[in-house]
């Protein structure tokens, strides 16, 4: 053991001894050669697929399709797997564990996987203000089956990891996370967390006039097959819409109706739990491709009411948008924050948000913003090339109650329907409201009850409606009565007063005759 020892210090000692004499360029020089030399006789080559590749904070699509490859495949080889459930699903998704080996064989030709683990170095500076782990998977093969590895074997990996992802993958529906709030766990680099999506809306249930929805559709379809469109007319591929009207007229169902026609993940942003503008921007970040991001109620969410318009009625360019610093307040409750700490979100930095550089990266993203107040927004948020599509969800129509009474009744005629048509022309009522009369309270309620029960809510909502307009009316009538008395009074007035001066001119006149 102890002839060990001295040999290790003697080539310690002969390491260090070359390092303090050959220059660095000569030893530099040296080291290439010697890796060339055992390059020349290793039998073997190594290909890296790096999470995250170079500086990138954004996952590598290859490593994604690489773990579902191995995992789905593979897996049964390693003795150590990491094991991961998505919500509300039954199967499990295994990957290797770090510094496992698996072999694969394709047409003949063996192939070794391994994954690795690395850490930055300590002058590295963390996008989340801490060191990293940085993993990889390699590759491992024989250097005359190279060609066969690189051409065809890591395409048939790549689009067999794709297609099984594509089969396995649920739809999720993530939230953002508040820097302040630990309730979620303490993973640092966790910007969102999220749960299954399963909301059952769809267009076909979707209360809203045919042809309106069937403008969606296109619109939609039109977005998803317009990657090269995009491309070649140099914008980023992603698309902006607004939806705007009364409570209760299915904002919120169009969304879950949009996500599940196009398959897309839901990122619901709450802006009151973002600190800053760099906070947002790294929630962009790690907001994956194919995915809808929401904001609701996004005139509630921050005062961005016209403050700016206020002051700056004429000038709409992009340059002056971009110089925009008010900073919008936070309307969080000390109960939803935490603590006092306001959001400090620009308007210049939410504009960004949802048309500046960062928001190119990804692509494939929809932005959905909803409002119960369109007129409260500043123009510079909604203006088009931002919200590409307004969307009015407007009160409930004849055709949007046809698909209701289809879905809740499996109705789709009956002797009260033209009762209801001329009822709904006459009031304003919303989908949500027509939905509730129309479910059955109990499983012996006929449809015969319910459309009795919708002509009753009808019925009394046009009688409120009235009441409400006689008020109104004869409230306007005795404001006019009080304008008009309080004129009558001025007038009054001011001829009393002409009459006085005028008196008090001609005393004046027969005064000085008089003198």
């Amino acid at each position: 053991m102890g002839g060990f020892w001295d040999n290790f210090s003697t080539l310690l000692l002969i390491t260090t001894t070359w390092q303090r004499i050959i220059p660095e360029e000569l030893s530099n020089h040296i080291n290439r050669f010697l890796q060339k030399l055992v390059n020349s006789i290793n039998p073997y080559i190594e290909i890296t697929f790096h999470e995250l590749p170079s500086e990138s904070h954004m996952r590598s699509d290859a490593y994604a399709a690489i773990e579902t490859y191995l995992g789905a495949n593979l897996s049964q080889q390693a003795e150590r797997l990491n094991a991961n459930t998505a919500s509300g699903s039954r199967s499990v998704a295994l990957s290797i564990d770090d510094y496992e080996e698996i072999t694969d064989v394709y047409n003949g030709v063996k192939v070794w996987w391994t994954r690795s683990k690395s850490f930055p170095k300590s002058n590295v500076i963390s996008f989340y203000g801490r060191d990293e782990e940085r993993r990889a998977y390699v590759l491992t093969c024989r250097r005359r089956h190279r060609d066969i590895v690189v051409g065809s074997y890591l395409s048939h990996v790549l689009i067999e990891g794709k297609a099984i992802a594509k089969r396995n993958r649920r739809q999720r529906l993530y939230t953002n996370i508040s820097r302040d709030n630990n309730g979620w766990g303490d993973d640092e680099k966790m910007m969102w967390r999220h749960v299954a999506f399963d909301h059952p809306a769809t267009f076909d249930t979707l209360a809203m006039d045919p042809e309106k929805k069937k403008d969606i559709v296109d619109d939609l379809v039109a977005f998803t097959k317009g990657k090269e469109y995009y491309r070649e007319i140099g914008k980023a591929w992603k698309r902006g819409y607004l939806l705007y009207g009364p409570p209760g007229t299915g904002k919120s169902t169009m969304i879950a109706a949009m996500a599940n026609f196009l398959h897309y993940d839901v990122y619901d942003l709450e802006l009151t739990a973002v600190k800053d503008n760099t906070e947002l921007r790294k929630l962009m970040i790690e907001i994956s491709k194919r995915a809808i991001v929401v904001i609701e109620d996004i005139d509630c969410s921050l005062d961005i009411t016209g403050k700016r318009r206020a002051s700056t009625t004429d000038e709409k360019d992009n340059d002056h948008e971009k110089d925009v610093k008010d900073i919008i307040a936070n309307k969080a409750t000390d109960n939803e924050r935490g603590n006092d700490e306001e959001s400090k979100i620009t308007l210049s930095g939410l504009l960004n948000f949802i048309d500046g550089l960062w928001s190119a990266s990804g692509g494939e993203r929809i932005i959905v913003f909803t409002t119960n107040y369109v007129e409260r927004l500043d123009p510079a948020l909604i203006r088009r090339g931002r919200m590409d599509k307004h969307i009015e969800m407007s009160y409930c129509c004849f055709e949007a109650f046809k698909v209701l009474a289809k879905n809740y009744l499996k109705l789709e005629s009956h002797e009260k329907f033209e009762n209801i048509k001329c009822l709904l022309k006459e009031i304003d009522i919303s989908p949500a409201d027509v939905a509730e009369n129309l479910m059955p309270k109990s499983p012996e309620m006929s449809a015969e009850e319910c459309l009795g029960n919708l002509i009753t809510a009808l019925h009394h909502a046009k009688e409120e409606s009235v009441s409400r307009k006689a008020k109104k009316l004869e409230a306007e009538t005795e404001d006019k009565e009080s304008e008009v008395k309080q004129q009558s009074g001025t007038s009054k007035e001011n001829v009393n007063a002409g009459f006085r001066k005028m008196m008090l001119r001609i005393l004046a006149e027969k005064y000085n005759c008089f003198r």
